[in-house]
């Protein structure tokens, strides 16, 4: 899919192109390029004279094969953006290439966005300019508002995390917790770990790429500044992370804390089980003896005399135990 967007009376506008006459039509700032197709692609190479390499998104984590300038001024950014889906979250690598200087293409002043799936905080940035005047003034804004929603919507998923793992609390700390329901909290804690473990990465990469755009010297000094204020609130979001992994820890502590609490419990039953049966198994081995002088051989009452007593032997350490209270 390839959508152009261009400013119209201070508005994002954004136009779906199915073909290289439509292309021709607009003066865009934003090219964005989802999944794009042979086709697409030539379109783009045609009238930009821009080439799009196959491996243009590749999982590169080295900065100098992330964030670079060509030398006919083509300004390359490979960046991460989240998708926080419940079932499935993950990453997906997005490549912006932007010509600022070389007034030879036509691509001078727009930015393209190269990536596989639809993103949040694309859909997120579109909405807002749609309906915010004014908030994009150039191709430059774009990438920078982009990185601004990227960290907003990292924080807003840090939120969601917070409370998924506020919910795994309430069950941990309520005190009475069964194997069935500390199994469904290490579940639960387990995937908002990895969630915290992905907000963090993209943390870091978003700094990256903006620490890279105001090195560049790209942006004009309201640009530079807004630049800042991303790299201060992706500051909060790392001292957050910082402080839900704390949680996490300690959940998972407690939760295996009651796991093991209640092994002990079945261990301790089997222990006193053990101990309490070990009187009557004495008196049966005694009286399972093959020796033929035992005074009680002949006794009428021999047999009912050492049931009894393995009975006896085996209720008064039971008695003495649960006054002890080791029963419960």
């Amino acid at each position: 899919m390839l959508n152009i967007f261009t400013l119209a009376n201070g508005r994002l506008v954004q136009e779906e192109i199915d073909s290289l006459e439509e292309l021709s039509q607009f003066q865009p700032i934003w090219v964005d390029l989802e999944s794009p197709t042979l086709e697409e692609k030539r379109w783009v190479k045609q009238y930009y004279g821009l080439s799009i390499p196959e491996d243009v998104t590749d999982e590169d984590i080295e900065e100098s094969a992330r964030f670079y300038e060509e030398d006919n001024g083509d300004l390359h950014v490979r960046s991460d953006f989240l998708i926080a889906d419940a079932d499935d979250p993950r990453h997906v690598r997005v490549a912006f290439i932007l010509n600022q200087h070389n007034a030879e293409l036509k691509s001078r002043g727009v930015l393209f966005s190269i990536h596989d799936e639809d993103v949040p905080v694309f859909r997120l940035l579109r909405m807002r300019a749609r309906r915010a005047p004014g908030l994009i003034e150039d191709a430059k804004e774009v990438l920078l508002k982009l990185f601004d929603a990227d960290a907003e919507y990292s924080a807003d998923t840090l939120e969601g995390v917070y409370d998924e793992l506020e919910k795994a609390g309430t069950l941990v700390l309520k005190g009475d917790v069964s194997d069935e329901i500390a199994g469904e909290v290490l579940g639960l804690i387990a995937r908002q770990e990895d969630l915290n473990g992905r907000i963090r990465r993209n943390a870091m990469d978003t700094r990256r790429a903006v620490s890279f755009m105001m090195r560049s010297r790209m942006l004009n000094a309201e640009q530079f500044e807004e630049a800042r204020q991303i790299l201060r609130d992706i500051e909060s979001l790392d001292s957050h992370t910082a402080f839900l992994f704390d949680k996490i820890n300690f959940l998972m502590d407690a939760t295996v804390g009651f796991i093991n609490i209640n092994q002990n419990k079945i261990i301790k039953i089997f222990s006193v089980a053990s101990v309490a049966l070990l009187p009557p198994t004495l008196i049966a081995s005694i009286y399972g003896m093959n020796f033929k002088f035992m005074p009680e051989l002949d006794w009428a009452m021999g047999y009912p005399y050492a049931l009894g007593l393995m009975a006896a032997s085996a209720l008064v350490p039971m008695l003495y135990f649960r006054r002890r209270g080791w029963l419960k």
